[in-house]
Parts: structure tokens; sequence; C-alpha cells
């Protein structure tokens, strides 16, 4: 199954949106199921969140387009940009084993 790597940088000033946001984005990121494969914060110069990687397996872009439109973080309007990129694993530990 394909996987695809979701950068989404926040809008300026929104942490206070991000912090009120976050239980649900997890939540909603955990209900993915194994499928959900890694996220986390972008940080800026001060250690402050201003983003997120996620990284999941979708069967096609158009499943991964949904999965982050369907983010309690986007829902919210705390997205400034949100580019969905196919990826490989090829190394490390969520690398498929050879």
């Amino acid at each position: 199954m394909p996987n695809f790597i979701l950068i989404c940088r926040d809008k300026p000033n929104s942490l206070d949106l991000r912090m009120d946001t976050r239980p649900a984005h997890l939540d909603y990121f955990a209900a993915y199921g194994p499928r959900a494969m890694l996220a986390g914060p972008m940080l800026d110069d001060n250690d402050k969140p201003n983003g997120s990687i996620l990284i999941i397996e979708a069967d096609d872009h158009a499943e991964a387009q949904k999965f982050a439109e369907n983010d309690p973080y986007a829902k919210a309007g705390l997205f400034e940009s949100t580019e969905i990129q196919p990826m490989k694993l090829a190394a490390g530990a969520l690398a498929p084993k050879a």
C-alpha cells in the first residue's frame, strides 16, 4: 500500500488554535489505526510548533487528501498550506523489513 507524507504549515499566530484542537487531532490520527505511521509538529527556532508532518498509508492520493481534509486541525482552519506527497519507506524503523 502506498505511503504519503503530509506537510502542513500553520497560519501565523495560530498556536492557541493548535493547542485547543490538539486532543481532537491526536484522536483522529490514532483512529486511523496501523495506517497512521508517524505524526509530529514541526518547530520554529524557539521550539514552538508551526506545522505538522504526518506519514500515512492510503490507497491513493485521493484517500490521503480526504484524510488531510478531515483532520480536526484542517477543519479548524489551522493550516496555511498542506502538501501531500507519495513516498516510499526505504530505510529506518518504519521501513518494511527485507
